[in-house]
């Protein structure tokens, strides 16, 4: 993957960015530690501007976000509480969790996307509950752009300051990565153990 990273950016530079955060952006496997540090070396030796690559990264993974937003948006919260209500152990949820989780997005949203935007995975996904919530379509873009703007800044400077030596961006935070992941499959696995229906079931 990285070969095709690298090889995307020298062929079709700020274009290549764009599209390769967008891809990131709706497929989590993609990862950004890969894309930006080399932009970000790309940058240090002048073949890119690092302003430019900053932008282009910054509005790729914003305009990728968008359709994860809008699934939830269309999908409704409705549709949620109901397959919880039916598949519950499943999803592990609740109607009643999902109403609760709801009121804290609607109450603490913004600081939620931004926050989200910064986690390996939960950045694409935290997309789905601000939808879901009904957030506000200009405060769920203005928040995702600055968590988006912010991560692609450390990676752009920490690729720009390392050069030639940008792939150690990814070896630090691989570890990360794997830690997140591991966590949501031990909560999963917690909550499909302890899951109970509603009190109205």
């Amino acid at each position: 993957m990285a070969t095709w990273i690298i090889e995307t950016i020298n062929s079709l530079g700020y274009a290549g960015i764009f599209l390769l955060m967008l891809a990131e952006s709706l497929f989590p496997p993609i990862p950004s530690e890969l894309i930006i540090p080399f932009a970000g070396y790309s940058a240090a030796n002048g073949t890119l501007n690092l302003w430019l690559v900053l932008l282009s990264a910054t509005v790729g993974a914003v305009v990728g976000m968008l359709p994860w937003y809008f699934a939830g948006r269309i999908f409704g919260l409705e549709r949620v509480r109901w397959l919880a209500d039916r598949f519950g152990r499943i999803m592990t949820l609740n109607s009643e969790e999902i109403d609760t989780a709801t009121d804290w997005f609607r109450r603490f949203g913004p600081i939620i996307v931004f926050v989200g935007r910064l986690m390996p995975l939960i950045r694409t996904l935290i997309s789905v509950p601000a939808g879901l919530a009904a957030m506000p379509f200009w405060k769920f873009l203005l928040f995702s752009a600055l968590g988006a703007l912010t991560w692609n800044s450390i990676l752009v400077g920490a690729g720009y300051l390392l050069a030639e030596h940008y792939e150690l961006v990814e070896t630090w935070l691989d570890p990360g990565t794997t830690i997140v992941l591991g966590l949501v499959v031990v909560i999963y696995l917690y909550r499909f153990i302890t899951w109970r229906p509603t009190r109205a079931q």
